[in-house]
């Protein structure tokens, strides 16, 4: 199906002004963003147009009452120059899957691929060359009824815009368990979608533990406060005694397509994984016998982020120097290849931009 998307291009660049060099994470916009809007219950006036601020309604139903839901996602280039997408389309199916939850109208996945595809190969200039960058990719959708009462709204606002970015996390990360607040609900919340307020419910949390001196904060359950669920933003694995576990999606964990896509390689890379209920008794007693050999995160803007130490109970858990770690360091350079073209792609993952879209 090809869509009638009318595209405005912009009159000036601003492309000349970035620094590919010294890009700040997610302070650095493109030219233009793709936009579509719900009304009458279907999706309409699909179009690309120039970056830029568009006005709300005071009473628009996403600032009050939270209908907000988001992905993130990247394009790379090959080193051959080809811009292309790494598993685009199960970007798609997960934001329907939070709209569901969110109950908000789907995006047909032909619209959300076809509106991506255009959009980025009119500006795939701005995909960073450099090693570790990327375009970085922000689809989200939000209500925009011009009422105050509890309801979903009838009318939506669809937007893909982009910005160049350089690694999310340039060094290893420090992570504390936090015994106080949860992230989401194991079962019935919101936490396997990604919705807005999860985010904002774990800042407080963040900025606590900020305030303690660790990066990010490791969420447990929201009944022992005793199993793994995952980090601020990230999935996580442990590598203990020589095998990959990562704690098994349970409705309070958000399913990562770069977990998803790790859970696949590491098989075929000889490493044995497994998805599976991850305690944070287990993880203490394996450090304490020598036997916690690594912890990383994975998700689309870190891909790969090694964890330095793990703060539980006002005791420290200092993990070996990257140096000296086999997983992490080669399932990212196993990604890191496939986004660079310079292995095979077994799984048909890779997408060259402006394919024709398959939905």
């Amino acid at each position: 199906m090809e869509f009638n998307i009318k595209i405005t291009k912009a009159q000036n660049s601003r492309l000349g002004e970035v620094d590919f060099e010294n890009i700040p994470f997610g302070k650095v916009f493109s030219d233009h963003m793709f936009v579509a809007d719900y009304k009458e219950g279907e999706w309409q006036d699909a179009r690309i147009v120039p970056f830029g601020r568009f006005e709300m309604h005071p009473a628009a139903m996403v600032l009050h009452y939270g209908q907000a839901i988001f992905e993130g996602m990247k394009a790379s280039k090959s080193v051959e120059g080809k811009p292309f997408f790494l598993r685009p389309e199960m970007h798609a199916k997960r934001l329907n899957n939070s709209a569901r939850r969110m109950c908000m109208p789907e995006v047909p996945e032909a619209l959300f691929l076809e509106g991506l595809h255009k959009l980025i190969d009119l500006d795939q200039g701005w995909i960073p060359p450099q090693k570790g960058s990327a375009l970085y990719i922000r689809p989200y959708m939000f209500s925009m009824d011009e009422f105050i009462g509890v309801k979903p709204s009838e009318t939506y606002r669809f937007i893909i815009f982009t910005g160049p970015v350089g690694p999310y996390y340039p060094k290893p990360v420090s992570l504390i368990a936090d015994t106080e607040y949860v992230r989401a609900a194991v079962h019935g919340g919101t936490g396997e979608a990604k919705v807005a307020g999860n985010y904002a419910a774990s800042l407080l949390p963040a900025r606590l533990a900020n305030q303690k001196g660790y990066d990010q904060v490791m969420w447990l359950d929201s009944k022992e406060f005793k199993y793994i669920q995952e980090v601020g933003t990230m999935n996580i694995f442990f590598v203990i005694d020589g095998k990959v576990a990562t704690p098994a999606l349970n409705g309070g964990i958000l399913p990562g397509i770069t977990r998803d896509t790790i859970l696949k390689l590491l098989p075929e890379m000889g490493i044995e994984v497994e998805e599976r209920a991850i305690s944070i008794d287990e993880v203490v007693e394996a450090h304490a016998a020598g036997k916690l050999q690594e912890v990383f995160g994975s998700g689309t803007a870190a891909v790969i982020a090694h964890v330095s130490k793990i703060a539980y109970k006002g005791k420290d858990m200092e993990l070996p120097p990257v140096a000296e770690r086999k997983v992490g360091p080669a399932i990212k350079e196993h990604i890191d290849a496939l986004r660079a073209g310079t292995i095979d792609d077994k799984h048909g993952w890779i997408v060259p931009v402006g394919e024709p879209v398959n939905a």
